[in-house]
């Protein structure tokens, strides 16, 4: 990960044993600012209309609304054109309850369900990012039912667009009767079928976008991984004829070692990769994903999303808690504005940034990464499994080596995401 150095021989063994912790917890999951991107800063602001009681929509869930007491101030009704969902701060808020939990949604991995996994409190759902600006919406499950009738709605990527697509999910399944709705799992594939709308909610495996030896069976080593950086269609064959994607792809490129890459340039396979260092070798995949979304993308019939880099918080000294254990432990979000920690790189902020700038077929970006970089309470931890199995007690006790500090509980940070992506939708 971004927090990883080259390695050297003079290592200690608690730094040997943390790495190969980290390198197993991220790659054994089962398949089931510098204010972030400059082009995605508001705009000089127009005269828009300036928040009142009557022009929030009520949601479906979350208990009264009383923060309008708080927030009648010289902030605007959300514009996704002029609003910068990067500035704002996480509000906690007693009342607000979650559209659903990890006992009402039967459509959770195991591996989220913290609470359900013995998460002794639930505080961390309570937690709303408040923009400096705008006011974003809450999530309104009618509304995002319609958004979506007679539309395929992918998520494409990796185990964290797997938590959004499962946020997703729950966020709206509870509004559909029984007999209306169905849920295929598949290795790469699975599908939330809406019957009366007309309308799936979808999830494609495919952690680089671009295609590898490690996209099915997981090879735990990542020097003996291969990327070919220039090879996409086996994939995207699958994302044609879909109305909307979400694309993320970051964590998996993180991983302390340079990557072995192929292009269409070598003939001999698998033996002409040559090792590049990850901001290099994503870029050259991130610029084939591009030309494919660019050459086979007809904007009139599909929108794409690209869901930024989602922070991993595997050093507690980045936040000042010296004594701490990553995330384990932790109960607050960070409050130092502007947070940034070493699991986030902002090297490939930058690639994101160029690539899609110079795209012809418009790109939204679902600017999570600042947001998500305070939320260091609401990982997984050691409320998780391993392997396809819970932490065992003897686990739990050792969350140098067993803390999930990558993943998301849900509900979660994740519904604030598509919390976003509805607001752009």
């Amino acid at each position: 990960m971004g927090t990883f150095a080259k390695p050297h021989l003079s290592l200690s063994v608690p730094v040997i044993i943390f790495s190969v912790a980290f390198i197993v917890l991220l790659y054994t999951e089962t398949l089931s600012s510098t204010t972030l991107f400059d082009c995605a800063k508001p705009k000089t602001r127009p005269n828009h209309q300036h928040v009142n009681s009557s022009s929030i929509q009520g949601d479906e869930g979350g208990g009264g609304d009383d923060r309008l007491k708080s927030i009648l101030d010289d902030r605007f009704i959300f514009d996704p054109d002029e609003c910068n969902v990067a500035q704002g701060k996480w509000v906690y808020n007693h009342s607000f309850q979650p559209l659903y939990t990890d006992l009402s949604c039967p459509y959770l991995d195991r591996q989220v369900s913290c609470v359900k996994n013995g998460k002794p409190d639930s505080h961390y759902r309570q937690w709303e990012w408040q923009l400096h600006d705008c006011i974003l919406p809450r999530f309104d499950a009618r509304l995002a039912l319609d958004k979506i009738r007679g539309k395929r709605v992918m998520f494409v990527g990796d185990s964290l667009q797997r938590g959004q697509w499962q946020s997703l999910v729950c966020l709206v399944e509870f509004l559909i009767p029984e007999d209306q709705k169905s849920m295929r799992r598949g290795k790469v594939h699975s599908v939330f079928k809406i019957k009366d709308h007309n309308a799936t909610i979808e999830f494609y495996w495919a952690p680089f976008l671009i295609e590898s030896n490690t996209d099915l069976k997981i090879i735990g080593d990542p020097k003996k991984r291969i990327l070919r950086v220039d090879s996409i269609e086996k994939h995207a064959r699958h994302w044609i004829g879909v109305d909307v994607l979400v694309f993320n792809t970051y964590v998996w490129w993180m991983t302390g070692s340079k990557l072995k890459s192929v292009w269409g340039s070598f003939t001999n396979g698998e033996d002409g990769y040559e090792e590049l260092d990850a901001p290099v070798s994503y870029r050259i995949a991130l610029r084939t994903w591009a030309n494919w979304v660019d050459s086979n993308i007809d904007q009139n019939k599909t929108r794409i999303f690209f869901t930024t880099m989602s922070p991993t918080h595997q050093r507690s000294a980045d936040w000042d808690n010296r004594g701490g254990i990553k995330c384990y432990n932790e109960t607050e979000p960070v409050k130092k504005k502007g947070h940034w920690g070493t699991g986030s790189d902002k090297r490939i902020m930058s690639v994101v940034s160029s690539v899609m700038g110079k795209m012809k077929i418009p790109v939204t970006l679902i600017n999570i990464t600042q947001l998500s970089e305070y939320r260091v309470e609401a990982h997984s931890s050691i409320y998780t499994e391993l392997g396809g199995k819970l932490l065992t007690d003897d686990q739990k006790a050792d969350p140098f080596k067993f803390a999930d500090c990558i993943h998301w509980c849900l509900p979660g940070v994740p519904d604030t995401w598509n919390q976003i992506f509805l607001a752009y939708l």
